[in-house]
C-alpha cells in the first residue's frame, strides 16, 4: 500500500515487523522534491515506539492480522495452552503480565508475522 491511503489505527510492516499507526503527519513538497510523511508506530508485540519517515507514493507492507478466541486448557512454565474455538486447534501462547489468565476461561489472541500475542482475558 501506498503510505498516502494509511489511516490512524491500523497496521503496517517495518523491517519484518508488525506495528500499530499511532499518528501520521504529512508535509508538502518542496521546491526539488516530494511530499513527505513521518508515521509515529507502536510494536504489536514488544510495545515499543518507532518513527518512519518516507515519502507519501512510497510502499509499505501491511500485515495480515489474524485474531480468535480460544479456552485455556492448561498453564506450563511462561506459556499458555489453549484451544482454538472455531478449528479446535491447539495453540500455545506467551504468557502475557497483568493478565488474569486461568484453565478453563477464554481468552483472545492475535497473531501477525507467525508471532502470537494474548490480548483480552474474559
Amino acid at each position: 500500500m501506498e503510505i498516502r491511503t494509511l489511516k490512524v489505527g491500523k497496521y503496517a510492516c517495518v523491517d519484518d515487523k508488525a506495528y500499530k499507526i499511532l499518528s501520521i503527519s504529512k508535509s508538502k513538497p518542496g521546491k526539488h522534491g516530494s511530499a513527505k510523511a513521518r508515521l509515529e508506530l507502536t510494536d504489536l508485540f514488544t510495545g515499543q515506539k518507532r518513527s518512519h519517515v518516507g515519502t507519501v507514493t512510497d510502499t509499505i507492507q501491511v500485515p495480515m492480522i489474524d485474531k480468535g478466541s480460544a479456552t485455556v486448557t492448561h498453564l506450563e512454565g511462561d506459556f499458555v495452552h489453549a484451544m482454538d474455538m472455531k478449528t479446535y486447534e491447539q495453540l500455545v501462547l506467551p504468557m502475557e503480565e497483568g493478565l488474569n489468565i486461568v484453565p478453563g476461561k477464554e481468552i483472545m489472541w492475535m497473531e501477525a508475522l507467525g508471532r502470537y500475542k494474548i490480548i483480552r482475558d474474559h
